[in-house]
């Protein structure tokens, strides 16, 4: 198989190349963050306590990519613009991507991942920790020989990796956009409030945002004609049916609140910076919709542009302004 280029050595990019790395490949990781490519250096890349591995870390300024080889592109969303305009012309790019983002379309090679594990990377570090155990899903956007071959290939080398479970599907999109129904609603409501992933569930006012948030998210995708897929437990479907019924909602929360508590999104750590993937989560969305059923993902939506715009910090006052404007779509019976 071809080398393989890791670009963005974040949580998801560090356990995916030292999944292949593990399994012999030749990985090299690229960053635009100075102190993970130098940790990186010094220490090679790092899950959990298991041993390390070393490899190949090149600063984003200073990385000229080939024609040949794999690039796996594992960077936030907003990224895209910097390193689209670096590619050569017929490089070989498979997104790891949890956001929609429409100017990576030209350059799709008919083979896309989704992570439902988390990772979390320690800042400036090479060194990830996976906080939730899941799938890497990869599967087919298109036809063709050429991304059946890569798919092949690639399954190969992640394949019995003691990281995640792979699962290769014949269609990549319903799996996106079942992590998307999620991301839209956790990363903006759980970085805005200043909130961990648990905590959306324990406390009462912000478990009520989150349910109708999933509920419209939900609402957009299947008017979209999106298809839905499983992740997790549960398929979109069943967690519709769920989310109807008061009681049987208020006691998967409690039950899924451990799991989900001291782990964070990567948005918790990008709005105080003033950049989020917004644009892509919830702003995808929106455009779904074509602007029509869509309150709460427009009021969360220009409520974290004008944080971003105004470094406004998190916290509880968040909370009253999302209740105080969502009155009505907060008026339905399982919280």
């Amino acid at each position: 198989m071809e080398a393989i280029t890791i670009l963005g050595a974040g949580g998801i990019g560090c356990a995916v190349g030292y999944a292949l790395a593990s399994a012999g490949a030749t990985v090299a990781f690229v960053d635009a963050d100075e102190g993970k490519v130098r940790w990186g250096r010094e220490h090679g890349v790092q899950v959990d306590r298991r041993p390390a591995y070393q490899g190949k870390f090149i600063h984003f300024d200073e990385w000229r990519p080939q024609s040949g080889g794999i690039i796996l592109l594992c960077t936030k969303c907003y990224d895209n613009g910097a390193v689209l305009a670096r590619l050569p012309e017929r490089a070989t790019v498979i997104p790891i991507q949890n956001g929609f983002d429409s100017a990576l379309d030209p350059w799709l090679n008919g083979v896309e991942g989704i992570a439902s594990f988390v990772s979390e990377c320690f800042p400036h570090r090479t060194h990830t920790r996976l906080t939730r155990r899941g799938s890497l899903h990869l599967g087919l956007r298109g036809r063709g020989s050429a991304a059946n071959e890569r798919l092949t290939a690639l399954g190969s080398m992640l394949r019995g990796n003691q990281l995640f479970r792979l699962e290769i599907v014949p269609d990549i999109l319903p799996y996106k956009h079942t992590k998307l129904l999620y991301n839209a609603a956790i990363g903006p409501l759980a970085a805005a409030l200043g909130l961990d992933n648990g905590q959306l569930l324990s406390v009462l006012p912000a478990r009520k945002l989150f349910f109708a948030l999933l509920r419209e998210n939900y609402a957009i995708l299947r008017g979209a004609g999106a298809p839905l897929a499983r992740i997790g437990p549960f398929h979109p479907d069943t967690v519709q049916r769920i989310l109807a019924t008061s009681f049987v909602a208020r006691a998967l929360s409690w039950a899924f609140y451990p799991t989900l508590r001291g782990t964070y999104c990567s948005m918790h750590a990008d709005l105080p910076a003033g950049r989020t993937e917004i644009e892509y989560y919830n702003g995808h969305l929106i455009q779904l919709a074509q602007q029509r059923n869509c309150p709460l993902n427009q009021r969360i939506y220009d409520l974290v542009k004008r944080m971003e715009r105004e470094r406004m910090p998190p916290g509880p006052k968040i909370l009253d302004e999302l209740q105080a404007g969502a009155a009505r779509e907060l008026s339905y019976k399982s919280a």
